[in-house]
């Protein structure tokens, strides 16, 4: 341990110290990994091809699963690398990028759910004025201010976490490098700029929770307005499972990061990291998916073998040009 916490990088602990269990947890993480990967470049390639698909909804969904796809790349296959090999040692500069991309990417990911609620807002309460405000311009910039705003996010704690003196050894009891067990190597009150950082990164998020609320407030005011109740199906199905996920998402990251922390290895603290790290972005493409008859309908159309035909002869011919 005094080797691999010299001044060059971090010990993480992960689950377990138990060799069959450190291989159980690989493989799970292992299958998790791959079933997030398979859904989420489903979904961006299906709303990249699909004509039908490219209004404001699902070019929104497509970057949230780009973002679910990087979000989980960041700690998953670090954490599968260190069970196989049974040594939790990660360097100083993969920590360093493994807190900037981990912040700037959730974010980013709050960031979107709020601009996927106001569309549906817009939609909903507003349709008649839709096409005007969420044009593609709109979007466009939407999208990239949800990716500055991560980047900058990311920026300040990465620039604020690791300025901070640590002292004892460097040992996170984490599976990969997360701020709020950082903090507890850190020396007596040597750490009063990230929690003005995390103050003001909290604030922010409370305000996108509180313009998602009132958005989806408004939403279902008007939804229960509608009289018939194939309008009102139609609604809930591409409102519910954005609110679900935001919930979700929120409710656990908020739960780890808002807790008074302690000086003892919690389980709790490795299951809500899991809550908020992991199963957002595997279950996030089948939450969109399930109920979406449209989204059902382009799978369906882009698996099929007459469309499998028309896009070899396209590219076929391109080649020839």
């Amino acid at each position: 341990m005094a080797n691999l916490t010299s001044a060059s990088g971090f010990l993480l602990v992960g689950f377990s110290a138990d060799r069959k269990l450190q291989i159980l947890h690989a493989l799970l993480f292992l299958v998790t990994y791959l079933l997030a990967l398979t859904g989420n470049l489903l979904i961006i390639t299906i709303t990249t091809l699909d004509h039908r698909l490219h209004s404001p909804m699902y070019y929104f969904l497509k970057h949230l699963s780009l973002l679910d796809l990087c979000f989980i790349s960041v700690t998953v296959p670090q954490s599968i690398t260190n069970s196989l090999m049974n040594n939790g040692y990660i360097s100083l500069g993969q920590c360093i990028l493994q807190v900037f991309f981990f912040i700037a990417l959730a974010s980013s990911e709050v960031a979107i759910l709020t601009v996927m609620s106001y569309d549906r807002y817009v939609a909903i309460c507003q349709p008649l004025q839709y096409e005007t405000i969420m044009d593609p311009c709109a979007c466009r910039h939407a999208v990239i201010a949800v990716w500055v705003a991560g980047g900058l996010s990311g920026l300040m704690h990465t620039a604020v976490n690791f300025s901070i003196p640590l002292c004892g050894e460097r040992v996170i009891h984490q599976f990969f490098c997360d701020v709020p067990q950082m903090l507890k190597l850190a020396c007596s009150y040597e750490f009063i700029n990230e929690i003005a950082v995390a103050a003001f990164t909290t604030s922010t998020a409370f305000i996108c929770l509180t313009s998602i609320v009132l958005s989806y407030i408004r939403i279902f005011s008007a939804v229960l307005r509608i009289p018939s109740a194939e309008g009102r199906t139609k609604v809930f199905s591409t409102c519910l499972p954005h609110l679900f996920v935001v919930t979700f998402f929120l409710s656990a990251a908020g739960f780890e990061f808002l807790r008074p922390p302690s000086d003892s290895q919690s389980a709790m603290d490795l299951m809500f990291s899991i809550f908020y790290t992991v199963i957002p972005p595997t279950l996030n493409p089948v939450i969109y998916s399930l109920r979406n008859e449209a989204m059902k309908a382009a799978l369906r159309k882009i698996l099929s073998k007459e469309e499998f035909t028309q896009r070899k002869m396209h590219l076929k011919a391109i080649f020839k040009l």
